[in-house]
Order: structure tokens, then sequence, then C-alpha cells
């Protein structure tokens, strides 16, 4: 249970930072509605997990992916401009509401970009290579319970934001809310640039 709980604050840890993800998730929830931006942080926790396993499973494989880490990045920082350019283009588009009928659709989609997204951050790849090391004597039991925990934590902070967002939502014009998009697109693609010409 220790190593759970221990899991679980990491996971809080590592998801907490606002980041692109983060963007999309508040984006999605916005615009979308509270089952896009939880399918959104779910898809971000699976990846932090995955990460986790493998982890757990083997320091070696995680080496391998280790020193792809430029690669890797490359692949985010180009998806992440792709969703950049996807939101300014929705801006500049002919801007009308959600209907209800819409809302919770495309969620397949919204838990696999993100899944992608995630795992192309090697980021997460180091902050598990250092989680699973220092777990003692290598116990692969409590790596997987750390792993579990993990994903519990990633997934909680996730779920805070979506109910913040939402509650912060209410509150917002429609004007505002319609804007989102010109802002999330500006931060995303900046974000991509900096990803790829890091990598």
């Amino acid at each position: 249970m220790e190593i759970f709980i221990s899991g679980l604050f990491v996971g809080l840890a590592v998801a907490a930072p606002v980041g692109p993800i983060a963007i999309l998730c508040i984006q999605r929830t916005l615009k979308r509605g509270v089952l896009a931006g939880l399918a959104t942080g779910f898809g971000a926790a699976t990846a932090d997990a995955t990460y986790g396993l493998v982890a757990a499973l083997g320091l070696a494989v995680t080496g391998v992916l280790v020193s792809y880490t430029g690669p890797l990045r490359i692949a985010g920082g180009i998806l992440i401009l792709l969703l950049g350019l996807m939101s300014l283009r929705n801006f500049f588009a002919t801007h009308r509401d959600v209907e209800p009928e819409d809302r919770g659709k495309g969620l397949i989609g919204e838990f696999a970009s993100t899944y992608a997204l995630t795992l192309s951050n090697p980021m997460t790849i180091l902050a598990f290579v250092g989680l699973i090391a220092g777990l003692s004597a290598g116990d692969s039991g409590g790596a997987f319970y750390l792993v579990a925990g993990v994903f519990a934590g990633s997934a909680l902070w996730w779920l805070i934001l979506v109910a913040i967002t939402k509650g912060i939502g209410k509150r917002l014009s429609t004007d505002a809310t319609k804007h989102l998009d010109l802002v999330s697109g500006l931060v995303l693609v900046g974000w991509a640039l900096w990803a790829l010409f890091g990598g």
C-alpha cells in the first residue's frame, strides 16, 4: 500500500504541470463537454501507465526508448503543431455553438490522440526510469503497485482539472469560449516549435 500511495503522489506530480495536454483537456472540456475532457485526460493517464509498465518490466527496454528521445520529441512536436493548427483553423472558420447531441462524439479519437501525444514525450520515459530504478531491490510486484498508483494519481489530476474547467466554463461568455481556440492554438504552435527545435 505504501508503494501504491507513493505512486499516486508521483502520478499527480507528473500530470499536474501545465503543458499541451492540459491545454487540450481544458479546450475540449469547454467546447465538447465533460466526457471529451475525461477522454483526453484518461488518454494521458493510460500513456503514463504504459511507460510505467515498460519500466517495471525491464529497464533495458526503457534504456532503448531513452536512446530515441530526440525522434520522439520531434514526433510529439509535429503532433502538437497539427493540433495547434487545427485550433487556429477552427477559430478562423465560421463558429457555431456545439449542440448537445454533438457532445461526446469522437471520444475514442480524443483518447487516442492524447495517448499518442503523451507517449511521444521523452520526459515521461525518463521520469519512470528514475521511479523504477529507485524501487528497492527491483521488486517487480512493488513496481506494478507503483504503476497502478501512478495511473490513479494521474487520473485523479485529470478528474480535478475537468471539474474545475467545467465550473469556470459556466461563467464564461460564448464569445470568450470561442476565443479559446485562438489562445490554445497559438500556445500549442509555440510549444510545438520549441519541441521541434529542441529535438
